[in-house]
């Protein structure tokens, strides 16, 4: 019977932060781009180590909240000034004073809504599997370890090349997760 297993990634254990942080800079410079680091808790420095830069969440905020502040005030003006202008104490059909709750809502309620599908976009979730998640040494990345995940569909991997430089940076245990 053929073996139909393919390599997903070879995953590197290391014990202490300064060990993860000298890996991270390493690999990096190895020149890797499908690669991940996954730590029991935040390590200051990480994502310059990692070298990666501000996430761009913020835009798709922007654009959600900017749709939301248009959408508001547009909205009341097309209805009080077109659809059902009703003039009351001589007051304008319009004034951004008496639309601004409204378009203060919707600003709110389109930013989250651009936050969250913004993040889960560039996340590319819904992501229902990953072949880590059934490696038993895997799960102590949420305990007491740290792992450098070097994915086999990277250019630059190659079995024995990415093995040699992992046992270079000092990793306790490497292996390769099958999908």
């Amino acid at each position: 019977m053929a073996d139909t297993t393919t390599p997903y990634a070879m995953i590197a254990e290391f014990t202490t932060p300064a060990d993860i942080m000298h890996a991270a800079r390493e690999v990096r410079k190895a020149g890797f781009k499908k690669w991940d680091v996954h730590t029991p808790f935040p390590i200051h420095g990480m994502d310059g180590a990692m070298g990666i830069g501000n996430s761009p969440v913020g835009y798709f905020s922007f654009v959600g909240g900017a749709m939301g502040l248009t959408t508001g005030m547009t909205m009341i003006w097309f209805m009080n000034k077109f659809d059902y202008s009703l003039i009351v104490g001589g007051k304008p059909l319009f004034s951004p004073l008496y639309a601004f709750p409204v378009s203060y809502e919707l600003t709110i309620l389109l930013a989250s809504f651009g936050t969250l599908l913004g993040m889960a976009f560039l996340n590319r979730l819904p992501k229902l599997y990953n072949p880590l998640l059934k490696n038993k040494r895997f799960r102590a990345a949420s305990d007491d370890k740290f792992f450098v995940v070097i994915e086999a569909g990277d250019p630059k991997y190659s079995a024995t090349e990415t093995r040699k430089l992992l046992e270079g940076l000092g990793s306790k245990h490497i292996e390769v997760v099958e999908d």
